[in-house]
């Protein structure tokens, strides 16, 4: 307050005062003026307007920057993982079935459903938890929502069992990054295939460098004709998690068309790069172990969109 009639405050540290004027209601009470009262009401709004937008960009880009942050932290612990291991990064678990009767899942895979082999672990964290003890490290954080059960099922590793259904059933998890270590995909063309890195060292024309990327795809059972990724974008809603699978944001749309995103993809030598869908390669997930075949169009999960760069 200053002095007579004068009216001072502050919006979101802007200084403004309402200036020394009288009137008949200010003589009777010593207050304001309804015009005055609407001015300031007015200022405030348009102070909201201005900062609400600017305040939400600035949420997003500090979501994007820990997303980085949670990317580079992935590739560096695995590098760990494999000076420890011959070179050599953990098995994929975005398996299904045993031994030679078994296909590729899709690649968000945090657990499977069974080990593959009696030497192979079902589950990431038997792998990574001494390494990366906190599961938000491996979670999107821009995705709608976080797994209700997700440290739980790290801390569990191969014993995990969601805790809801009653059964003593091993159940498969999957989260909203996708990890192509040791992960094989169709993608068709003179390539065929994609491969992910076996070690930091592999490379090359054979197998890619590509270690995690933010989850982008299209056609999931769960959403048909949608898009869908960890990233919010425009339009958006919220597909729903399950018992088994984290939730996402999805949108149907023409598979030529997609929305605009920007996206995150970490590699073996620890960088973490930006790409857009105008940058990236469809991949199918397969139904055979070699990687040769497939799902066919509408059927299962989808496609897994990669960025070029996975290729160079």
């Amino acid at each position: 307050m200053g002095g007579k009639g004068t009216f001072r405050f502050s919006v979101f540290g802007f200084q403004f005062e309402i200036g020394n004027r009288h009137s008949a209601i200010e003589n009777q009470s010593g207050g304001f003026t309804l015009i005055e009262l609407l001015v300031v009401m007015s200022i405030i709004s348009l102070l909201m307007g201005i900062m609400v937008p600017t305040y939400s960009r600035i949420r997003r880009h500090t979501k994007a920057m820990h997303s980085m942050t949670n990317q580079r932290e992935i590739t560096s612990n695995l590098n760990l993982y494999a000076s420890d291991n011959d070179e050599r990064y953990p098995e994929s678990v975005a398996m299904v079935g045993t031994d030679e009767y078994w296909n590729w899942s899709d690649p968000t895979k945090l657990a499977g459903t069974v080990k593959r082999t009696p030497s192979s672990h079902r589950s990431m964290s038997e792998y990574l938890r001494s390494y990366m003890s906190d599961a938000r490290t491996l979670y999107c954080p821009n995705a709608p929502q976080r797994y209700e059960y997700l440290q739980m099922a790290w801390d569990a590793g191969d014993d995990w069992d969601f805790p809801e259904d009653g059964s003593y059933s091993e159940d498969p998890l999957g989260g909203t990054y996708c990890f192509y270590w040791n992960y094989i995909g169709y993608v068709g063309g003179p390539r065929v295939l994609f491969r992910g890195p076996r070690g930091p060292a592999d490379g090359g024309r054979k197998y890619s460098k590509l270690l995690v990327t933010d989850y982008f795809g299209y056609d999931h059972w769960r959403s048909p004709w949608s898009h869908g990724s960890c990233e919010p974008f425009e339009g958006a809603k919220i597909t729903p998690e399950t018992w088994l699978l984290s939730g996402y944001w999805s949108k149907e749309g023409d598979p030529e068309s997609p929305p605009n995103i920007q996206m995150r993809a970490g590699f073996t030598d620890g960088h973490v790069e930006t790409y857009t869908p105008a940058d990236v390669t469809p991949m199918k997930v397969s139904i055979s172990a070699d990687g040769i075949t497939p799902y066919p169009d509408g059927v299962g999960p989808g496609i897994f969109y990669l960025p070029r760069t996975a290729f160079r």
